[in-house]
């Protein structure tokens, strides 16, 4: 299963307590498969010096972004700057590291040997907030619901990808586009992409303090916090312009021919 190029694309905000070991461990296990690895993090403009963690690490490159835009934005910084490499796999992940190395090559595993387009990693053991799960069980019905099909996870950050595909899901997604993820799911399902599902373990964000993480805080809350409340009023109206409507121009995505040979 030899990769000659492997790309993992990282949007990172405030991670300096965890990303540097977590790309450690990620690295260890993708380099036997590896003949190059690259590891291209969009910042998108962290205050604790996450950028600077990471400056002498020859196989890591950080693009910082010219302001900070929330996690949607810079996830599509982060794979455009990763195709603009020519990777032969491209692997995206957040920043705070919230999985484990042994799950990617799994999942590079699964592009590879099933002639697949794009693998998603599938969450298990999640321990983000009720609200948040549930708005993603609520998401993950309307997906369904518009694509005919259950698409589990429909908005899971680690995701692997030939970058033939990617590139026509990158291109259509607008860049200031809030849930990327979902549109992606939506299309794939749509458009005659071959997907595959992995399940992988999900573990807390690697690091401690309240600083980390593009959704606004790791404290223990037992109510959905006001810019999340807002944040799903966007994505919602958002995922109705850009996918769900009749004459939405996602709808009109399409896997390239022969994407996943």
């Amino acid at each position: 299963m030899p990769v000659a190029h492997l790309v993992i694309a990282m949007p990172a905000y405030n991670e300096a307590e965890g990303i540097r070991g977590f790309i450690d461990e990620v690295r260890q296990q993708l380099a036997p498969i590896a003949s190059r690895l690259t590891f291209v993090i969009a910042d998108d403009r962290s205050t604790d010096g996450t950028a600077e963690t990471l400056a002498e690490l020859d196989d890591v490159v950080v693009q910082r972004q010219p302001a900070n835009r929330g996690h949607g934005p810079t996830a599509l910084a982060a794979y455009r700057a990763g195709l603009a490499l020519e990777p032969d796999v491209l692997v995206h992940v957040d920043g705070d590291g919230q999985f484990l190395g042994p799950d990617f090559v799994r999942l590079v595993a699964a592009l590879l040997e099933e002639d697949a387009d794009v693998v998603h990693g599938v969450r298990g053991g999640r321990t983000d907030p009720w609200y948040r799960r549930i708005l993603t069980a609520a998401v993950s019905v309307l997906v369904a619901l518009a694509a005919s099909r259950r698409i589990p996870d429909v908005n899971t950050p680690l995701r692997a990808y030939r970058p033939a595909a990617l590139q026509v899901l990158v291109a259509a997604v607008p860049q200031e586009a809030t849930v990327p993820h979902v549109h992606f799911s939506l299309a794939e399902a749509r458009g005659g992409f071959v997907v595959r599902y992995v399940r992988v373990r999900s573990i807390p964000r690697r690091g401690e303090s309240a600083t980390g993480t593009m959704w606004g805080g790791v404290g223990r809350v037992t109510l959905p916090p006001k810019r999340l409340r807002r944040f799903a009023g966007s994505a919602l109206r958002e995922l109705w312009s850009l996918s769900l409507r009749p004459g939405a121009p996602l709808r009109a995505v399409r896997a390239p021919s022969g994407a996943a040979r």
